[in-house]
């Protein structure tokens, strides 16, 4: 039998007959990947958190992101608190 070995896969490189564009026209690829550090072939799971972690800290809209979040998670326990009956008569003063 001799040594095991894996046996590596072929490579097809079909081009088009008619196609005149640049690349290859059957890339799978996403429409913000330019703009992402964190797509793309990124190794190791260490790698991808610093890499979210960077684009994080780099975003430019932090404020009107930050402020959105709150809007919805009030409404969102606002809506919690109408479905399950909540009486506010329990925080006024008056007894």
């Amino acid at each position: 039998m001799g040594i095991l070995s894996t046996r590596k896969n072929k490579k097809y490189s079909y081009q088009p007959r008619y196609y005149k564009g640049e690349g290859n026209p059957y890339e799978l690829k996403h429409k913000f990947d330019d703009y992402r550090v964190t797509a793309g072939s990124n190794k190791g799971l260490k790698t991808k958190i610093n890499n979210a972690v960077d684009d994080y800290k780099t975003n430019v809209d932090t404020t009107g992101a930050n402020r959105r979040v709150l809007y919805i998670i009030a409404a969102l326990i606002l809506i919690f608190l109408y479905i399950i009956d909540f009486d506010l008569s329990i925080i006024s003063t008056n007894r």
